[in-house]
């Protein structure tokens, strides 16, 4: 997916209207807690700002019911990104009407303004497809994206974790504009660098690691990886439902009885393909479900009342070897439960074994979502090649399924 870049845009004058991705996480006092979204998004705004844009940000935060929310406003992050750029952002308390279109004209080059969420809206949110059944929908979509396009010359998307959404903002704004520059900002084209050129042409031996809770979450994964990695580990609570394909007993452990079938049909497509499904030979079980609870560790089946919460430690082991020589690796989803110790030891050991392989040159693709945080809190950032900023988009781009909002972008 070879997109052009704001790079080759001339932006001096002109007014660029940026889709950004500050949905961070806001404590009580509505203070931002963890800045990662923001931070990553300054190189595009800073490189517009330097070449003489005024700029025009919009983002969503959260899941307010189409209508404005204190608590979910972007005003903190205005004020943050204020701090960071060295320069007053302005906040505008809507993202659309004639207060917002008469402010976006008077910005001068180098100025940046922040819309309010736009989830405060609900036309933002209304699926295409749902859209396309009801013309009333259409109607007030369409009129929603030609109000936030009316504002500018050029659109920048920088958003990859809303890359798989069909949003307004994000799909319908640049077909509005289209016949202006509609181009990716540094943020997605590093995305699209890792993500994309990796799946199609990555260095071997190529692992993947699948975690998580439900294998119907991953089933899509799974079954687009299976002809490209040369093997498969999976850990956290959707390999119990491959032990029960096998016949194995599970206890208490969450299973998804309905994907049961479904996990031995991919058991034995991975045969027929060649790849290796690695499957944990151990697990952390306990009878309880909270921090610090009584635990041991089980090999073969989970007896009832009994409930698997981590991979075992010959499991890490095993887990560790396989990605020994590894030359590409793309991880998502944790081994266990690893917000609650002393169940997080599955996943701090993969992580510290995917750092590692990293260096000893192998690519690492950290997939977003729980992997990500298990390797930012562990202080491993630094020691892999790239972390997704996207969980849900990372895991439909693994799925191979094709983003409308960048297919419509200009190619490069």
């Amino acid at each position: 997916m070879a997109k052009k870049t704001v790079a080759q845009v001339d932006v001096k004058g002109k007014r660029v209207l940026m889709r950004v991705d500050f949905n961070v996480p806001l404590d009580e006092k509505q203070e931002i807690t963890n800045d990662a979204r923001i931070t990553k998004a300054l190189p595009t705004i800073r490189h517009i700002l330097d070449g003489g844009g005024s700029l025009i940000l919009m983002s969503h935060l959260g899941r307010p019911k189409g209508q404005p929310d204190p608590k979910y406003s972007l005003a903190p992050a205005a004020k943050r990104l204020g701090e960071l750029l060295g320069k007053e952002v302005i906040f505008a308390d809507d993202c659309i009407g004639d207060d917002v279109k008469t402010a976006a004209a008077a910005l001068p080059p180098g100025a940046v303004m922040l819309l309010e969420n736009l989830r405060f809206r609900k036309e933002e949110t209304i699926k295409d497809k749902a859209a396309k059944e009801d013309a009333q929908l259409r109607q007030a979509k369409d009129d929603f994206a030609k109000e936030l396009a009316s504002l500018a010359d050029v659109y920048v998307d920088d958003a990859f974790g809303t890359a798989h959404r069909d949003n307004a903002s994000m799909y319908t704004v640049p077909m509005m504009m289209e016949g202006k520059p509609r181009v990716i900002g540094f943020l997605i084209e590093k995305e699209l660098k890792f993500l994309g050129d990796t799946l199609a042409d990555p260095e071997r031996p190529f692992v993947a690691i699948l975690g998580g809770a439900k294998v119907s979450d991953k089933i899509g994964v799974i079954e687009n990886l299976l002809r490209k990695v040369d093997r498969i580990l999976i850990g956290g609570a959707m390999a119990y439902t491959f032990f029960k394909a096998q016949g194995r007993k599970v206890g208490n452990s969450l299973c998804e009885d309905d994907f049961v079938e479904k996990a031995n049909g991919l058991i034995e497509e991975a045969k027929d393909v060649g790849c290796e499904i690695v499957l944990p030979v151990d697990t952390v079980v306990a009878q309880e479900f909270k921090a610090g609870a009584a635990h041991q560790v089980v090999t073969g089946d989970i007896e009832d009342g009994w409930e698997g919460l981590d991979i075992g430690p010959e499991t890490q082991t095993v887990f560790a070897s396989k990605l020994e020589g590894a030359k590409t690796i793309v991880w998502n989803g944790p081994m266990g439960v690893f917000e609650m110790p002393p169940f997080d030891a599955g996943t701090k050991a993969v992580a510290e074994a995917v750092a590692r392989a990293t260096s000893r040159g192998a690519r690492s693709i950290i997939g977003g979502g729980d992997s990500a945080s298990a390797i930012v809190n562990m202080g491993l950032e630094d020691q892999v090649s790239h972390i997704s900023t996207g969980g849900g988009a990372s895991l439909e781009f693994l799925e191979g399924k094709k983003f409308k909002c960048l297919e419509i972008l200009d190619e490069k």
